[in-house]
């Protein structure tokens, strides 16, 4: 018995030791697993410390900011503030970028190679992204190729390099259909396309729509061609502030027809460059039909178009027909030609005046044949050739409203500004069915950057130089224009009563709010992107700060390699938390963010809510949802 007894204490000291030992071996664990994810050393733990010594409440820190802390590690972190501070980063680019998630374009080398000897008879591009077409198709005698939903749908960043494509080619045929439809930036580069090839034609149809930032570039394309037929139907429709360059397009050309329809079509601020266009050209035949309609703010250069052409046939119909606004350059269009005509049909009928300029147009030229009917008001018409011109039907400020704009009735006119995107307060109520906008984030993911990494890297126009170097932007790239159109909106003067300010840490949009509102601040944004584009319910609405007038910091993202934020402050607003819901089973699928602009009297008659609503400044209030990544501060309640 006393054996027996003696075993069994035994066996239990020895499974308390095991015991002991097991439990001490996964709390140390654990310990270390909790001392790595709390290190003190990192991006995040250094900006919760930040946090607590700058914002006064104890209210729960917002994960949907803190998750856009940088990812380096302390060690990365360390080397590369090291290497910014010598101003060597750029020798590390690749590694940057990758370990610190920004968004860096490396154009020579993003594109795969479609190998020369690959080529069949007739190819079929489906579903492709991000290929070298380089001399592809050059020489070749008849065939096809079809570039069908290439770049594929919601691509981030859509390049595709198709240098010399078809150069020298016989009756050799293109087809771009729903080429980089929804990608977020499109940078595609046809420089010596089709460049002394015979025949044939080239079709662009749905090519770049609802692309964000489209930049392409067609350099030196079609020239010296003979009769190879171009057609741009639906080119980057609904899309967001990009560039389109035709630089030598068609020069010394022989017959060659274009045909641009629906050519930018109810985008947003689209920029579009023909310098030496058809220059040289023999019986060239263009047609602009509907060209930036129902567009906002389009900006179109023809420089140097047609110049010392033979018998050029040009057609403008419906150009820029219901834009907001707009601004064409026609400089030394049709100069030293001989018999070129050209036809303004419907031209510039904006419903908020546009700035049209015509200097040197068809100067020196030999039976010239200009007809302007129906055309615009605010045109300028500077040592313009006089014979062989006619106008009819021409606009002239007399005949618009007394308040020197056309009337905006908001049905009409407001194609351009998607359905949701502003609406008025009183809708803001429990069971109103409404159109949500697409709030989704159309940006590419990023990160912060550590203040001490950012504070050494340049950032002004004055060091733009100096900023290429770093991020190796190319001159007339893709990149270089992200970072000039951001630095542009980050330096351009405040509106009235307005305080801005761009901040590329989190820090510094700490800082910018905490100097706006006081240090008892909350930042908020919309739960998620559900309802984007459908009808939906309002549930539940909630009123911050009581529903009291009040001034909150609205922080938007800007393009950029790192994350980058415009905030600033407008005065007498009003904003409101509420649950989105689905119409048909009330369920809740959303909880939204929106802001309520009380004062819009220093707002301008071509903003986009007067558009859609169909008023003018001073005269209503105008409100909008918060979309995805952006967010908005106000003082805690």
């Amino acid at each position: 018995m006393d054996r027996r007894v003696k075993l069994k204490n035994i066996c239990f000291f020895c499974f308390f030791l095991f015991y002991s030992a097991s439990s001490v071996t996964a709390t140390d664990a654990s310990a270390r697993s909790s001392t790595r994810k709390e290190s003190p050393f990192t991006a995040k733990a250094s900006l919760i410390r930040y946090w607590n010594k700058h914002i006064s409440n104890n209210l729960p820190k917002p994960s949907f900011l803190l998750s856009k802390a940088s990812p380096l590690s302390a060690v990365d972190a360390a080397v590369f503030t090291k290497l910014a501070s010598q101003k060597a980063i750029s020798s590390q680019l690749p590694a940057f970028c990758s370990a610190a998630n920004l968004f860096c374009l490396f154009e020579d080398s993003t594109s795969e190679a479609v190998a020369k000897h690959d080529q069949p008879a007739d190819s079929n591009f489906a579903l492709y992204t991000n290929k070298n077409f380089a001399n592809y198709g050059a020489s070749r005698l008849g065939g096809a190729d079809v570039f069908k939903n290439y770049s594929s749908a919601g691509a981030n960043f859509a390049t595709g390099s198709f240098t010399r494509y078809s150069r020298s080619s016989t009756g050799h045929n293109e087809d771009f259909t729903l080429y980089a439809n929804d990608a977020n930036v499109a940078s595609p580069n046809f420089t010596s396309y089709a460049s002394g090839s015979t025949g044939s034609s080239g079709d662009f149809t749905s090519y770049a729509p609802r692309v964000n930032v489209p930049d392409l570039r067609f350099t030196s394309y079609d020239s010296s061609s003979n009769n190879h037929k171009l057609t741009f139907t639906s080119y980057v429709p609904d899309t967001n502030s990009g560039n389109e360059a035709f630089t030598s397009y068609a020069k010394n050309g022989n017959g060659v027809p274009v045909d641009f329809t629906s050519y930018g079509d109810t985008s947003n601020v689209i920029g579009s460059t023909f310098t030496g266009y058809s220059e040289l050209g023999n019986a060239a035949n263009d047609s602009f039909k509907a060209y930036s309609s129902d567009a906002n703010n389009p900006t179109n250069n023809f420089r140097s178009y047609g110049v010392r052409g033979n018998a050029g046939l040009d057609s403008f119909s419906s150009y820029r027909d219901r834009a907001n606004a707009g601004t064409d350059t026609f400089q030394s269009y049709g100069k030293n030609s001989n018999s070129e005509k050209t036809n303004f049909a419907n031209y510039g009928k904006s419903f908020n005046e546009g700035i049209d300029t015509f200097k040197e147009y068809g100067k020196g030229s030999t039976g010239a044949e200009v007809g302007f009917k129906i055309y615009g008001v605010n045109n300028t018409f500077k040592d313009y050739v006089q014979k062989g011109v006619t106008f009819a039907g021409y606009t002239n400020s007399s005949s618009m409203e007394e308040d020197g704009a056309t009337k905006v009735s908001g049905n009409s006119v407001n194609r351009w500004v998607e359905p949701g995107k502003f609406f008025r307060e009183y809708m803001l109520k429990e069971g109103t069915v409404m159109k949500m906008p697409d709030i989704r984030d159309k940006m590419p993911g990023r990160s912060f950057l550590p203040r001490a990494i950012s504070s050494r890297l340049p950032f002004s126009s004055r060091q733009l130089s100096e900023l290429k170097e770093v991020f190796h932007a190319g001159n007339s790239s893709t990149l270089e224009r992200v970072l000039v159109n951001a630095l542009a909106e980050c330096e351009r003067d405040p509106s009235q009563g307005e305080i801005k300010r761009c901040v590329d840490t989190i820090e510094d949009m700490i800082d910018f709010a905490v100097s706006v509102l006081g240090n008892n601040v909350v930042v908020r944004t919309t739960e998620n992107v559900r309802g984007s584009r459908e009808d939906v319910m309002i549930g539940e609405v909630k009123e911050i700060n009581g529903g009291k007038v009040t001034k909150s910091v609205s922080c938007h993202q800007s393009l950029y390699p790192s994350l980058l934020y415009y905030c600033h402050s407008v005065p007498k607003v009003r904003v409101y938390m509420a649950d989105i819901l689905d119409v048909e089973s009330k369920i809740k699928i959303n909880h939204g963010v929106a802001i309520c602009h009380i004062d819009t009297s220093a707002w301008s008659l071509g903003h986009g809510a007067f558009v859609a609503l169909g008023s003018s400044p001073g005269h209503i209030e105008v409100c909008h949802w918060i979309f995805e990544n952006d967010m908005t501060w106000a003082t805690a309640d």
